[in-house]
């Protein structure tokens, strides 16, 4: 018997919810519930795609990987890690989190509880998932059954920041409630836990971690637009400002993904329905979702400078990501940077060694390739998104993708050692 004597179910296997399950299931048994029949498969065959969790700790868990709801029920302790996102109108998208409470509504036995990690505004527990609970069950909450919330700090790729060595933030409805959830996972997180006061509290929390970030990158993507007017490099500017002991290290990119790209929007969906409309998150999501078409339009004006014909033109882009050395493909704003080369008339080639050509095929509707030979050279190269694949081969592999061995690369983040430039490319970065 565990310490806490729960019995836990995971529900939604991705990026947060796997490592969850692996964790508790290494030292129980732990339903792990997900829709997709693919994943299930894979993750009962030792597969995990996502490369969060690996081959070695996979066989080291006792879990059970299941598509059958009622297998949900075998647990009393229910944990919901399905992604939020946003919709086209950057407004929360609950489709995925509203169906999968009802599936462990459906399930739900008195005496249960169940704890939400996916990323709301506050009060999003309360206004929209408990309803749901109460009303698939027939059951009563804070009669029959409890919630909690813990809101989820998965950095994907980050080995360093681990689910078992992040600070773990519970809260829940009641005193009881919130003793049980924080004994639960103080079992398997070895940083501890945080109780907040409230859910409310829980969820602003984890909403204000990724709008702080988001933010400060904002400011220094903006910074990165005003040196570029200024011929100033901007890596050489924050480089010597990070002399300074206090100065933070944030660098100008792309600000995709499903956290720092999304979560702001949850915060200021909410905000403007409670009378106030944000100015400072507003902007800098303006800013950060604007950077792909303004990197797009610098590569235009570099080949322009060089005489070439822009219609038909070849730009190669590489990496699709929404950052380096992981296989993710949501809210990547690489897609800006296509989309935007398209409307100028440019052949668009795109590569990524880690990312599933078919899954950015259904998601996007573009055709990546799978492999760099195949492709034709081209007359700019921009390195979007620099996986440890593209850095280790370095100069020589960038050349050798462009026509004749010249024309431009463009840098975005700032990986590639100028100093080792070659001759006949022009190098434009962030």
């Amino acid at each position: 018997m565990t310490p806490h004597g729960r019995k836990i179910s995971v529900v939604g296997l991705g990026y947060v919810g796997l490592p969850v399950a692996v964790e508790f299931g290494k030292y129980q048994h732990v339903i792990g519930f997900d829709i997709s029949t693919t994943r299930i498969e894979d993750l009962q065959k030792g597969i995990e795609k996502t490369n969060e969790v690996d081959a070695m700790d996979l066989a080291a868990t006792d879990v059970l990987y299941t598509n059958d709801a009622a297998d949900i029920r075998k647990a009393d302790f229910h944990i919901i890690a399905v992604p939020t996102p946003v919709n086209e109108s950057k407004q929360p998208d609950f489709l995925p989190l509203i169906s999968a409470t009802k599936t462990v509504g459906q399930q739900l036995k008195k005496g249960d509880i169940v704890v939400f990690e996916s990323t709301v505004y506050p009060g999003a527990t309360e206004e929209i998932c408990i309803p749901v609970l109460e009303k698939e069950s027939n059951l009563i909450w804070q009669t029959d059954f409890n919630v909690g919330y813990s809101p989820e700090r998965i950095n994907p790729g980050d080995k360093l920041h681990a689910f078992k060595s992040i600070t773990k933030v519970v809260s829940g409805d009641s005193v009881s409630t919130l003793n049980i959830v924080a004994t639960v996972y103080g079992s398997v997180v070895d940083a501890g836990v945080y109780k907040a006061a409230s859910m409310k509290v829980a969820e602003a929390a984890k909403v204000i971690e990724n709008t702080q970030r988001d933010l400060n990158i904002s400011l220094m993507n903006e910074l990165a637009l005003i040196f570029n007017k200024m011929n100033i490099d901007t890596s050489d500017v924050l480089a010597a400002a990070s002399s300074k002991w206090n100065f933070l290290p944030f660098e100008p990119g792309l600000v995709g993904g499903h956290c720092i790209g999304v979560d702001p929007y949850y915060l200021t969906y909410k905000s403007i329905i409670s009378g106030y409309i944000p100015q400072v998150i507003l902007s800098g999501r303006r800013i950060n979702d604007g950077m792909g078409g303004f990197i797009a339009s610098q590569a235009i004006k570099e080949l322009i400078k060089l005489g070439a014909c822009i219609k038909d033109s070849i730009v190669t882009i590489l990496g699709f990501t929404f950052k380096e050395n992981i296989p993710d493909i949501r809210n990547t704003r690489v897609i800006d940077i296509v989309r935007e080369l398209q409307e100028y008339g440019v052949i668009v080639q795109v590569f990524d060694p880690l990312s599933s050509p078919d899954e950015i095929q259904k998601a996007y509707n573009i055709t990546v390739s799978n492999n760099e030979s195949l492709m034709q050279t081209a007359q700019a190269v921009i390195l979007a998104v620099p996986h440890k694949y593209f850095l280790e081969k370095n100069w020589e592999y960038i050349s050798n993708l462009l026509n004749k061995k010249t024309g431009v690369v463009i840098d975005v983040k700032g990986k590639l050692d100028r100093n080792k430039i070659p001759e006949n490319i022009t190098l434009w970065r962030l």
